[in-house]
């Protein structure tokens, strides 16, 4: 099968240019554009034609007369494609069908459980993708494309989830997804680890603000980072979006399940490390509501912990200003090695309790070298659990204007 790639689409360096522009800043003037670019009128009159005529572009009515008159307005066209976003974690997996306004036209959500194996789950995949599409009656050749935001360790290049952590069910090693999804469904599929389309969701979602420098730290089953400079996400010789919770805190600490540093950061900041963690407590007879809900300790999970958390179980609260007192050494070690202008917390550990971010970020700060000359800007993010999924879809649409 042949596929034209993504960045094909939109021909020359001029029209990507311009559609780019227009794309960033919503509804712009011709005379806007000519103020911003290096073009002749001329060219950038045959350039918007030419966007306009191949359906990239619609006119959106007049802007405001300056003296003469009203300059013609410009804005990408929605539906001049289609882009499929798919999040693939290890508690949930979602897919969204969207216009090139990111407007959301079609959504499929799955547990992560024991059953949902890679050949199971990219065959529901599929068949959900070609309803939506049968739904809104949008052809193949519509499509530019799919992202998909994955649990690392992947090879991008191959398309390849290659050994992750922690999924429930098994199967997960050297899934090619890329393939077994393009030749099933016609269409473009990239892929990348879910913190980087997260913080390309998140840069999206803020583009307003046009912060250069970002810091996007995922906190659940696993810890995963992504960082963003000068508009770019940052990669490294491999994919590294989970060494940050390899990060040594303490060098003679534990380590989760046998595997991975002694005294990382994720053995004190992660889902597993807060189950193991209840569930020593309990053992040693630690008073708390957590042995009402379910008698035998091996059998406390996080569900558990939430439900104490909310109730204010003092031990429960107790293992979580512990793991995001230490989650916060460990965002004030990245803080002073990455120095961003912004950093962006999500994830499951993240938003299960306000406490959480606001003991992490007290102990960031207090720990970030050079403060208060530099402060960084703390964030939950506009996007929440959305960001990964949203960002899969904004970087098909980015390859539109690759060179």
């Amino acid at each position: 099968m042949s596929l034209l790639p993504i960045h094909e689409r939109i021909g020359s360096r001029k029209h990507k240019e311009i559609y780019e522009r227009i794309r960033k800043q919503g509804t712009v003037s011709k005379i806007e554009l000519l103020e911003q670019s290096q073009m002749t009128g001329s060219t950038l009159t045959r350039t918007l034609e030419e966007l306009t005529a191949q359906g990239w572009l619609v006119e959106a009515g007049f802007g405001e007369s300056t003296g003469g008159r009203r300059p013609i307005l410009y804005e990408t066209n929605p539906q001049a494609a289609y882009v499929f976003g798919l999040d693939i974690s290890r508690m949930n997996s979602k897919l969204i069908l969207c216009d090139l306004h990111m407007n959301k036209l079609g959504v499929q959500s799955w547990v992560m459980d024991e059953t949902m194996t890679p050949s199971r789950l990219l065959k529901e995949i599929a068949e959900a993708a070609e309803r939506m599409m049968k739904e809104h009656n949008i052809a193949a050749e519509a499509v530019l494309g799919m992202g998909i935001g994955a649990v690392g360790p992947l090879d991008r290049s191959s398309g390849i989830i290659l050994e992750p952590l922690y999924f429930s069910a098994p199967g997960w090693r050297n899934v090619e997804i890329c393939g077994y999804l393009e030749g099933r469904l016609g269409f473009p599929v990239l892929l990348d680890n879910g913190a980087n389309t997260a913080i390309m969701g998140e840069s999206w979602s803020d583009r307003n603000r046009d912060y250069r420098h970002l810091l996007y730290v995922h906190a659940g089953v696993g810890i995963r980072s992504a960082m963003m400079s000068n508009g770019k996400v940052v990669y490294g010789a491999v994919d590294m979006e989970g060494s940050i919770g390899q990060m040594i805190i303490q060098t003679d600490g534990p380590r989760v399940d046998d595997h991975g540093n002694y005294g990382s950061l994720q053995s004190y900041a992660s889902i597993h490390a807060l189950e193991q963690q209840a569930r020593s407590r309990l053992k040693q007879g630690r008073e708390t509501s957590l042995r009402y809900k379910e008698s035998n300790p091996e059998h406390i999970h996080f569900m558990h912990l939430l439900e104490g958390l909310k109730e204010h179980d003092p031990l429960t609260v107790e293992i979580f200003a512990q793991a995001a007192t230490y989650f916060g050494i460990g965002l004030s070690n990245l803080i002073n090695i990455l120095h961003p202008e912004k950093v962006i917390l999500g994830g499951s550990l993240i938003s299960s309790d306000p406490s959480f971010f606001q003991i992490a970020t007290r102990v960031a700060i207090r720990n970030t070298y050079y403060y208060p000359a530099y402060q960084v800007v703390f964030s939950l993010g506009h996007l929440g659990e959305e960001a990964l999924v949203t960002g899969a879809a904004i970087m098909v649409i980015n390859q539109l204007t690759e060179l």
